[in-house]
């Protein structure tokens, strides 16, 4: 009976997330292009069953709060506005610190295949989730790593590897820059996702982006396409040339 229970719950929430399936692709392919996107449709496909995988699996562990009929706007299309801070046809190697859930790492990779993307978080049932969704999408080029972004940053491996270095919602900007900064080449960028009403913050991180080795090149005011919600991109450089 528990298990006929289960398949009857499963059921009943694909059922129930198909209905919204129509409405989060139109909301996906209308934010996209306000964003300067142009989606193909296995791309819009990838990111509409990872929103199914995400709140599949967030009936039995944490991964988000956002009800899934906001999924499109708060998820995807915050994850993709990276694109207006940063040219993403240059980048080559994306690091996604404290990615959580897979924001807004695997959305940056649905959009632009050709990047590889390393999903960094330190809690293990979390990658283990994202180790599935890569595999159910058939991701090519993305891997995650089970570490703390301090620990991983004494790395050869990883320490100035990256080009684009991305975090959503992990920290105060003083701290995160810390943690974002070590892993940018010289010449890179890291992208700080933050909401409106965060100015105070930002400027009170720019002592500890310099200690960082880095400077603070600008902060991309964008309100997410389809909504009245304002995001932050708080671009951070890291000094010197590239290689």
């Amino acid at each position: 009976m528990e298990l006929e229970s289960e398949m009857s719950t499963a059921e009943a929430w694909a059922s129930a997330f198909s209905l919204l399936r129509a409405d989060i692709e139109a909301q996906l392919l209308a934010g996209a292009a306000d964003l300067g996107l142009s989606l193909r449709a296995e791309q819009t496909a990838q990111c509409v069953r990872y929103l199914e995988l995400l709140y599949e699996a967030n009936r039995r562990m944490n991964l988000t709060r956002v009800p899934p009929e906001q999924a499109a706007t708060l998820h995807l299309l915050d994850s993709l506005a990276v694109c207006r801070a940063v040219e993403m046809g240059a980048a080559r190697r994306l690091l996604d610190v404290g990615t959580g859930a897979g924001l807004p790492g695997i959305p940056l990779k649905i959009a632009f295949p050709s990047l590889t993307v390393t999903l960094l978080d330190a809690t293990r049932k979390r990658l283990d989730f994202l180790d599935a969704v890569i595999a159910e999408l058939g991701l090519i080029g993305v891997g995650t790593v089970h570490a703390r972004a301090e620990d991983l940053a004494r790395s050869s491996a990883h320490r100035a590897a990256y080009d684009l270095v991305t975090a959503r919602a992990v920290a105060r900007l003083d701290r995160l820059a810390g943690w974002m900064l070590p892993f940018v080449q010289p010449g890179g960028a890291a992208v700080a996702l933050k909401s409106a009403g965060a100015e105070a913050e930002i400027a009170d991180a720019e002592a500890a982006i310099r200690r960082s080795g880095g400077m603070l090149a600008q902060t991309v005011r964008l309100t997410l396409p389809g909504s009245d919600i304002v995001r932050l991109l708080v671009v951070m450089r890291r000094r010197g040339r590239a290689g």
